[in-house]
C-alpha cells in the first residue's frame, strides 16, 4: 500500500465543477447510535425492529485509514469522524491511532457526548486532536424530548469538561434548533458557555434525510438566534478562520468569547464547500443532502491499488456539481435523501 505521502507525490488535488477543491472528509464509522434524535434518528423510523447494518458490511479500521491516506493524499487536510454516534464503535482508539499517523492530518471527532467523560483521554491520547459535542438544550425535560431516550444533561457535561480536560480544545458544542422544541434553549445555552473557552454554535434545522419531517416553518434563522443573544450580550461579526468554514462566527464585545451559526438553510455556503462524505460501509458521498453514493468497498476488497482508489475518488469529485442548499425548494425537499446516521453530519 502506498503511503499518503508518496500519493502527494504522484496525485493533483481535483476540484469539482464549481472549482471547489477537496479538502475535508467526514467518516461515519457506524450508523448506530444510542439518541432518537428527532431531527436526525426519530424514534418512530428507527425503532427496536430497525435493521442496522452487519459488521461484515462496514469499513474495518484498516480499510478507514487506507482511505483517508488516500484522501490525504488528493489534498484533502482535515478528517472528522461521525456516525450515528462514534463513540458506540468499539476500539475507536485503535482507529483513531491509525489516522493520527497520517502526515499532517487534522483529526477530530463528533459525538453527543454519552460516553465522553470515560473515553475523553483515551482518545486524547490516541491522537485526537479536538471535539464537537452535540448538545439542544439544558435542561432535563427539553434536552430528553430532543433525543427521546431520557438522557440527562449532567453527564454530556461532564464529557464536555472531561474533553477541555483531555487537552481536546477549543471544544465545540453545537446545538440544532428547531421551533417549538427548543428555541427557548437559546439564551440559556449561551449564557451558559458565555467565558468558558468553549465555542457555541447554533444549527439551523435541516431537511436532511427522508424521515425528520422537515419544515421551513420549524427553522429558527440564523438571524433570529444571533438577534436574540444579542439583545442581551452584545456580538459582533468576526471573519473566517478559513475558506469554506461552515459556521459564521460572532464574538462577544466583552471578550466572553464567541459563538457561530451554522445558516445551511436561509444562507447557503454550497459555492465554498469543499467536504466529502464516506458512509459507514465504504461509499462517497459529495453532498449532505445526497440521494446516492459511490461504492468504493468493491475496490477496497478487490486488490484494487491506491492509485486506482485514488483515481476513482478523483473521477467523482471533477464530477460534482452539488448545491443542494441553493436550489431548494418544496420539490427537492421531497427527495429521497440517504439519513444523516448512514453519512455523519
Amino acid at each position: 500500500m502506498s503511503t499518503p505521502k508518496d500519493l502527494t507525490k504522484t496525485q493533483s488535488g481535483p476540484s469539482d465543477r464549481l472549482g471547489r477543491p477537496l479538502r475535508d472528509l467526514r467518516i461515519s464509522v457506524t450508523d448506530r447510535c444510542n439518541f432518537r434524535c428527532v431531527y436526525c434518528m426519530p424514534k418512530e423510523v428507527f425503532g427496536n425492529d430497525y435493521q442496522f447494518l452487519e459488521r461484515k458490511e462496514i469499513l474495518t479500521f484498516e480499510e478507514i485509514a487506507r482511505v483517508a491516506g488516500i484522501f490525504r493524499g488528493l489534498g484533502a487536510e482535515k478528517v472528522r469522524l461521525t456516525g450515528g454516534e462514534p463513540l458506540v464503535r468499539r476500539n475507536l482508539e485503535q482507529l483513531i491511532g491509525q489516522l493520527a499517523r497520517i502526515p499532517s492530518l487534522d483529526l477530530t471527532l463528533t459525538t453527543n457526548g454519552s460516553l465522553l467523560e470515560r473515553k475523553a483521554q483515551a482518545l486524547k491520547k490516541a491522537g485526537l486532536k479536538r471535539i464537537t459535542v452535540s448538545l439542544d438544550a439544558l435542561d432535563d425535560p427539553t434536552f430528553k424530548r430532543m433525543n427521546d431516550v431520557d438522557f440527562p444533561v449532567a453527564k454530556v457535561l461532564a464529557g464536555i469538561e472531561a474533553a477541555a480536560a483531555a487537552g481536546l480544545t477549543p471544544v465545540k458544542i453545537n446545538m440544532v434548533v428547531k421551533r417549538g422544541m427548543n428555541e427557548g434553549s437559546i439564551l440559556p445555552m449561551a449564557r451558559h458557555f458565555h467565558g468558558s473557552g468553549h465555542i457555541l454554535r447554533f444549527i439551523e434545522y435541516m431537511d436532511v434525510g427522508h424521515t425528520n419531517g422537515w419544515r421551513m416553518d420549524d427553522v429558527v434563522t440564523a438571524r433570529e438566534i444571533v438577534s436574540m443573544i444579542s439583545r442581551e450580550m452584545p456580538l459582533e461579526s468576526a471573519d473566517s478562520n478559513y475558506k469554506g468554514e461552515v459556521a459564521q462566527r460572532w464574538r462577544y464585545t466583552d471578550g466572553g468569547g464567541e459563538i457561530g451559526v451554522i445558516a445551511s438553510v436561509t444562507q447557503a455556503f454550497c459555492r465554498d464547500c469543499t467536504r466529502a462524505r464516506l458512509s459507514t460501509e465504504g461509499s462517497l458521498f459529495t453532498c449532505l443532502f445526497a440521494t446516492a453514493g459511490h461504492a468504493l468497498k468493491p475496490l477496497l476488497r478487490s486488490g484494487a491499488s491506491d492509485e486506482e482508489i485514488a483515481a476513482a475518488i478523483n473521477a467523482v469529485w471533477r464530477q460534482r456539481d452539488d448545491r443542494y442548499s441553493e436550489i431548494r425548494t418544496a420539490e427537492t425537499v421531497k427527495l429521497h435523501k440517504v439519513e444523516m446516521s448512514y453519512i455523519g453530519g
